[in-house]
Parts: structure tokens; sequence; C-alpha cells
């Protein structure tokens, strides 16, 4: 049976192949410890699961939902953005439900992409940006992130005849996988780039709650003429321990948000009204809640952070996301790097280079497990593999 193109021109999803490393060491009888997929490791809270409880049991649940999303929970986001960051979105027309941020970051390009279209994408990022791209049969040019520009994009370096073909760029901050920041300036940029050119920009904020130390990330959608030009995509994943249930939005530009509802409509059944429901209890969370994650990461990422400095890294605190992305030591490749660390210590990190050419020469820590297993990992790589040289 012959594959499609579409499809043959698709790398194995990076995490899958993760999952069938772990599994194999797993099966040799490794304690393995993964520090690879950003899944976080603390449930969600009980009083999200009891509104999922009781809306289940309410048969009006039971029926399609709306494609779009339904209205209390559009309204929810709304209320959250006003509250968090004075932004202000018509419920009805400029917010949509999502089953989960990715399944959106990954259909946005079927609504603009037509074959050999350009979307701008960051590399290293998130691999659905450019994997969408490609399926809508466009064309990913990509955006290098790199530490001397504090892996932000150099928009100035575009040339002028890719920028005029881009119909979208995607930008995701606080980042994935390098945990780089953005402040206003780079977003006013951006959002002046993307009016010049006509490119759509898709914000992925999916980091933007979990910061440390009293930093709190801007939206995207708070900057003068965001909405003009783009949409934030967000989810209830990270910021509310909901990565298993698919539950997420798009808000911003009128005609976009109403573009990806459309083509939603015609693909899939929304999400479940019970989860809807829960996922309001979520957003209207006591700001206690959130912070006390945030102060759970905060000690992880200190731990992973001064215990590689002991190891001969000299890496600086992050500001937010729950990822590290240390440099791979002298003699490493990103991936020769990344099987060492398994083979030798039983501990997964995930190689710079799986987020794309830029990401050589350096590795992803994802601060998803307890304090003592994260001890435990940085003590097996100081006792395999000894300290590093750079």
């Amino acid at each position: 049976m012959e594959e499609a193109l579409r499809i043959k021109a698709l790398p194995p999803y990076l995490f899958a192949r993760i999952d069938e490393k772990v599994s194999a060491a797993r099966a040799k009888g490794v304690d393995v410890i993964s520090l690879g997929i950003g899944d976080p490791d603390m449930p969600t809270p009980d009083y999200i699961i009891e509104r999922l409880t009781q809306a289940a049991r309410n048969p009006a649940n039971h029926r399609y939902p709306s494609y779009v999303g339904m209205l209390q929970f559009r309204q929810a986001v709304a209320d959250w953005y006003k509250q968090r960051s004075k932004v202000e979105l018509d419920p009805k027309k400029e917010v949509v439900t999502l089953i989960g941020s990715k399944e959106g970051i990954a259909h946005i390009a079927f609504c603009y992409i037509n074959p050999g279209d350009i979307a701008l994408i960051p590399d290293p990022g998130y691999p659905v940006y450019g994997i969408g791209t490609m399926l809508a049969g466009g064309v990913p040019y990509k955006m290098p992130l790199k530490a001397e520009n504090g892996f932000l994009p150099d928009l100035d370096s575009v040339p002028e005849d890719v920028a005029r073909k881009a119909k979208l760029m995607f930008l995701n901050y606080p980042n994935n996988p390098t945990s780089a920041i953005a402040d206003e300036e780079f977003y006013l940029k951006a959002i002046a780039f993307a009016k010049k050119y006509d490119i759509i920009l898709c914000h992925d904020a999916a980091y933007s709650e979990i910061a440390f130390e009293g930093y709190k990330p801007p939206s995207f959608l708070s900057l003068p003429g965001a909405k003009e030009v783009g949409i934030e995509f967000h989810s209830m994943s990270k910021t509310y321990n909901m990565t298993g249930w698919r539950v997420g939005w798009a808000a911003g530009n009128s005609r976009v948000v109403e573009a990806l509802g459309r083509i939603k409509s015609n693909i899939d059944s929304g999400v479940f009204q019970a989860v809807q429901e829960a996922a309001m209890a979520g957003l209207a969370s006591p700001p206690a809640f959130v912070e006390e994650i945030c102060k759970t990461y905060q000690k992880r990422r200190d731990i992973v952070i001064d215990g590689l400095n002991a190891l001969g890294w000299n890496l600086p605190k992050t500001k937010a996301t729950i990822y590290v992305w240390p440099q791979v030591p002298r003699g490493y490749t990103s991936a020769s790097f990344a099987e060492a660390v398994l083979d030798k210590a039983g501990v997964v990190v995930t190689p710079g280079n799986g987020y794309g050419e830029y990401g050589e020469g350096y590795f992803r820590i994802s601060l998803t497990v307890g304090t003592e297993r994260l001890q435990e990992a940085l003590k097996r790589m100081q006792q395999s593999l000894g300290k590093f040289e750079f």
C-alpha cells in the first residue's frame, strides 16, 4: 500500500522515538529516569476533577458539543484574559475552543497555507509548527534561535522575498525548548513585521503561567495591534496539570478565529462539554494554586541548574517554563550525548536536534519529575560520566 507523499515526508514524531528508547531500556531492566517529555507529574487539582464528575452526570453533556466550544467556556477564557492581562475579548467571535493547543497549531496551517506558501518557523522549536505547515503543502522557513540573540528570531534577517511569500509566523514565549523569554519590545517589532508583510502571527503561549521569582510573561494579545495581525494559542495542560484532558483555545483576531473554527467544524466534533466545564473551574482557580506549581518547578529548576553547574556547566537561572536547555559538552553531538546519558546513567534527556537544525549542540531537560529523582539523575550522571569540559 502506497502512502501519501505528505506522510512520507514526515519524520517520526520526536517524543514517539523517545518513548521507544525508554521502553527498550526498561525491557532490559534499567531503572530509567525520564527527563524527556514535558508531561507534568503533579495531579490535576481535586476541584477540577470534582467539576468534571458533576458535569459528566449531566445528560445534556452526553451529546455532540459545539464545534467552537461552549460559550460559557469561551466566556471563562475571556474573563481570564481580562483579569490576567487586561485584554478584552469577545467570547463569541474572538475565542475558539481546541482539543489541546497542539490540535489548533496543526490546523491553522490548513486555513491559510496553499501548496508552496511559506510559514516562518522558529528553529529550534515545537515540531508541530513545521509539521502542520508540511501537511498543508507549505514550506517551513527556519528562523534560527541563537544564544547570542537571546534565542529570539532576527526578523531583520528574513529575506524580503521570503517575507512577502509568508502567510504565517509562529512564535513561542516563554519558549520550548530554550526557556527563553520575550519582552514587549520584541512583540511590538513582530507585530510591525506581520503588518508590513500581511502575515498572520501565531503565538504559542502554553508556558506563560510557569514563571519564577515574580516574573510575569506578557501576553502577546496585550500589545497594541496584536489582534489586528494574529492569535494566541493557550492550553490547560501545563498550568493546571491537565495534559491528558486535551482542552485549550485560540484567541485574538476574529477572522482567524472564525477560519480555525470553520475547519474544525469539518474535521472534529469539539471538546466533551464536561471537560470544558472542568476547565472553567481551572480558569477560575485562585492565584495561589498556580503560584504553588511555580514554586515546585522553581525548586526543581534550582536542583537541575545547580547540579549541572557542579558538573562543569555555567548556566544562568531560567525565568520561566518547565525546561532547562544546556549545551552538550565538548566532544559530543546532541544525539551522542543523549545516547551516552541513557546508556551509562539510565537517564533520558532530549537531544536538541530533535527540535530542528539549530538545536544541534544542545539538549533539553524537563522538570516534570520529583526532586529525589532529579537528584538521583544528576548523581548518576556524575558517577557514570564524570565532570564535563566545554
